[in-house]
């Protein structure tokens, strides 16, 4: 193997060399328009679709005979690898004959999962490339962007899920999780493969490679890292690549790649220590599953879609199971409809390949149509809290506490100390008007340490922390060479809705994250205060106080709830915002405060620099939870298709908090705890991930490539389209459908007009159960459900009739819920949203 990695390097050197030379020509300025990187894909289908065995081998329940676990038909196009040689050698003689004598750079060859190449051309190129008939589609690249040690127990593995998987030492085993990320750190501990004394297994349908690069040497990858790759050709000819700090390597420089991938598939029992604090042992949610990383996101400027869509063909020619991918594109994909666009088309052939794709809702939320994650074959999840909390407080002399936040000590125990502020510790050269934010305490030479020694220093956290410009790690350091006892952060009044997360700190200290209790802290200082009446010269700080400290976390928060953050719903069609009847986000995952791990070089965050773990937030860090989750579903349940993977996700999903009560959706992103209310199924799709109850969920809505091909070629003026992405002819179905008609866990209706009669087909992979049928109607609407109870045996197939009439006219979404109630303890939860409802024609807007 080492052989294998030692070739693939001069490649890729090699490939870099010609790249630079290129490009030196490309900027002479001969060219007569811009260059810009183009997408070109070919009306000839790709490898994977050539074996047309694939889409009937995807349909997992056929004459009630599970597929062969053994016949990967993607292993297949892997064993002829001059197939991707020769397609290569067809797309560069196509540019040869189109762009005769001109200058252009080919970035990638796509061969796998599409039939195209990435190109380095002006729009006078592109246009020519257009226009000739072996093209299908020409698109303009894009950029994207990146969207533990409780939540295996909030989620209930230990318990549940993982003993149903032999336990967490086999959970996940034999299952490949790709991540399109900013790569790995390969020496951090959650992914060695000798952390148990039962060595991993080599999955034998995986055929990746490891660079070997500088950065990543050989032996980065081992039994439970099987492959590492990068992809920066597009970034590398917009001249944004810093390979000082991005690395053209798989190592991760930035530290999300390596946290995303931990918290899908880290080793079980990692101790997480922080600023020399231990915060419990880490695990991720398949920690036996396997990792492959796909590097397509860099620090210094996110990523583009050709780079992306080149990870996705690597992934699913190299065989994962799973593909997760915390990213999403910065902008609304333009043209007749949000899922046609290079990433979710890609990912659409992963599918139909028998891939599981996750993605990120983004973080655009809280506000209507925020979503980022459009496609009904990849299933997208948010971001909601757990029960876990780290909570700080300083008590102040005049018996009044002030909570905070900050993964600190405390101070001595009922040990009262002096408070003194930044800005009355200067020294003789320092002074508010030579250092406007010299109260922020980044340089402890502004101030005099015999007045500091001994004390607990105020400091300002203005919004140049959030900018990063300044740091509580400088502050903290400030501290410490001033001898002070402890540090005590107030908000700058000018910092507004920004929420904090618990930060490490190697003394005392506490940030108080309220504008308004920063300001009783100031008032009992400065009251406390006492002046030479003359000189109004301070003469004695009066103020005292002492830091309870945050080392200790407590499981008492009400949770879940869908954190403010996250996108929202309806999912919206095109660029015009019309809905999409399909429901966005799928499912709410723990996204917010996550212990992880972190690469010993991420600069992600400042205040995690240096160590091994980091606590982040986002609907980047929900995803990989679900990504775990379904590497054990496909353990147990190795015929499954990615529809009926997400089906046993979604129909399973809590929808109450650990209270009993209904999950929260926060509202605002100033005071979100105060601005909440009920979550709809547009802020957390089905609900949230119930782990147990998705590896036994009796019944399955299952999908088929052909049905997402149906959709697609339904959507008015689509099929020039569809046959640009699939060089498939819409004329080939005999039917299309809505997005209505597809067979999805859930049922979204954009515009009801008078009545509708909606059809859900569920195949029973449980023993014989008989299902009463049971509904909540959304508010203007009646539904009826026949049957009304069925008795379902192992591996039958029964369709559900749905009749919905409106019986008012509205604009304002509301909100229902169907029940499938099983004899053997089965609930499969369908959650139904109208938007708007017609009760007979009219003219009049709603």
């Amino acid at each position: 193997m080492e052989g294998m990695y030692s070739v693939y390097l001069v490649v890729m050197v090699l490939s870099l060399g010609v790249l630079a030379g290129t490009l030196c020509q490309v900027e002479d300025g001969s060219d007569n328009g811009t260059t810009a990187v183009y997408i070109v894909t070919l009306k000839q289908a790709p490898a994977s679709h050539y074996y047309g065995e694939l889409r009937k081998n995807t349909n997992v329940f056929k004459h009630g005979v599970p597929r062969n676990r053994n016949h990967n038909p993607r292993n297949d196009s892997r064993s002829n690898q001059s197939s991707s040689s020769y397609i290569a050698r067809v797309h560069d003689s196509l540019l040869r004959r189109v762009l005769r004598g001109e200058k252009y750079l080919k970035l990638y060859s796509y061969h796998y999962l599409i039939n195209g190449f990435a190109v380095l051309v002006t729009p006078e190129q592109a246009n020519k490339l257009s226009r000739r008939k072996e093209v299908a589609n020409v698109a303009l690249d894009f950029s994207v962007r990146t969207a533990t040690t409780h939540t295996p127990q909030f989620l209930g593995l230990p318990q549940g899920a993982w003993p149903k998987a032999g336990g967490y030492e086999t959970a996940g085993e034999g299952i490949v999780i790709g991540f399109i990320d900013t790569g790995i750190d390969p020496s951090h501990p959650s992914f060695s493969d000798d952390s148990s004394l039962n060595s991993y297994p080599v999955p034998s349908h995986f055929s990746g490679i490891c660079e070997v690069t500088r950065d990543f040497p050989s032996g980065s990858c081992n039994r439970k890292l099987i492959g590492a790759r990068h992809f920066a050709a597009s970034a590398i000819t917009r001249g944004v690549f810093n390979s000082s700090q991005d690395y053209a390597s798989p190592f991760d420089g930035d530290g999300h790649g390596t946290h995303t991938a931990s918290v899908a598939a880290g080793n079980h029992g990692i101790p997480v220590i922080v600023s020399g604090h231990h915060f419990g042992n880490a695990s991720g949610m398949a920690p036996r599953a396997h990792v492959a990383v796909y590097k397509a996101l860099y620090k210094s400027f996110g990523g583009f879609a050709a780079d992306v869509v080149a990870a996705i063909d690597q992934a699913a020619q190299d065989g994962v199971d799973v593909l997760s991918l915390s990213i999403t594109p910065n902008r609304r994909p333009p043209g007749i409809a949000t899922f046609f666009n290079p990433i979710d088309m890609a990912l659409l052939s992963a599918v139909k390949a028998g891939i599981f794709a996750v993605q990120a809702a983004g973080n655009t939320g809280p506000s209507p149509k925020s979503m980022s994650s459009f496609s009904p074959w990849i299933f997208t999840v948010g971001a909601a809290s757990h029960d876990r909390a780290y909570s700080n407080s300083v008590i102040l002399g005049n018996n009044v506490t002030i909570h905070g936040v900050g993964l600190a000590p405390g101070t001595h125990k009922n040990t009262m100390l002096t408070l003194i502020s930044a800005l009355h510790a200067l020294t003789n050269e320092t002074t508010v008007a030579t250092d406007m934010y010299v109260g922020e305490c980044q340089d402890s030479r502004n101030f005099n340490r015999d007045l500091v020694k001994g004390n607990l220093l105020i400091c300002s956290y203005s919004i140049r922390f959030v900018l990063g410009l300044s740091t509580i790690k400088q502050a903290i350091a400030t501290a410490k060479n001033l001898s002070a006892a402890g540090v005590v952060f107030y908000m700058d009044p000018f910092v507004i809705g920004f929420q904090l997360n618990p930060i490490p700190m190697r003394v005392p200290g506490i940030i108080i994250p309220s504008p308004d209790d920063s300001k009783v802290l100031l008032q009992y200082y400065n009251s406390s205060l006492e002046r030479n009446e003359t000189t109004k010269q301070i003469t004695r700080f009066g103020s005292v106080a002492r830091i309870l400290g945050g080392l200790k976390a407590n499981y008492s928060n009400s949770a879940p709830k869908v954190m403010f953050y996250s996108a929202r719903g309806p999912d919206p069609e095109d660029s015009f915002l019309n809905n999409a009847d399909i429901l966005k986000p799928n499912l709410v995952a723990p996204g917010n405060l996550i212990w992880a791990a972190w690469s010993s070089l991420g600069t992600d965050s400042v205040e995690f620099q240096g160590e091994n773990f980091a606590m982040m937030s986002g609907t980047s860090m929900a995803a990989p939870h679900i990504a775990g989750l379904a590497a054990l579903i496909k353990q147990k349940f190795p015929s499954f298709s990615p529809a009926a993977i997400a089906s046993a996700l979604s129909t399973t999903a809590s929808l109450y908090d650990n209270n009993g009560g209904p999950i929260m959706a926060q509202r605002a992103y100033s005071n979100p705890d105060i601005n909440q209310s009920p979550a709809t199924p547009f802020d957390m799709g089905s609900g949230f991930v119930n782990a147990t109850g998705a590896l036994d969920p009796g019944l399955i809505f299952d999908s088929r490539y052909d049905d997402y091909m149906s959709f697609l070629c339904g959507i008015n003026g689509s099929s020039p389209v569809v046959l640009n992405y699939t060089g498939q002819n819409c004329l080939s179905y005999n039917s299309t459908i809505n997005g209505i008609d597809l067979n999805l866990p859930s049922i979204t209706i954009a515009k009801l007009y008078q009545s509708k009669t909606v059809q859900r087909s569920v195949t029973n992979i449980a023993g014989e159960e008989t299902y009463r049928v049971g509904w909540s109607a959304p508010y203007g609407v009646t539904i009826k459900v026949a049957p009304t109870r069925f008795c379902i045996a192992s591996g039958e197939r029964k369709v559900l009739s749905v009749f919905v009439d409106a019986k008012m006219n509205s604009s304002a979404a509301s909100y229902g819920r169907i029940g499938l109630f099983g004899d053997k303890g089965h609930v499969v939860n369908i959650p139904l949203s109208v938007i708007v409802k017609v009760t007979y024609n009219t003219t009049t807007n709603v």
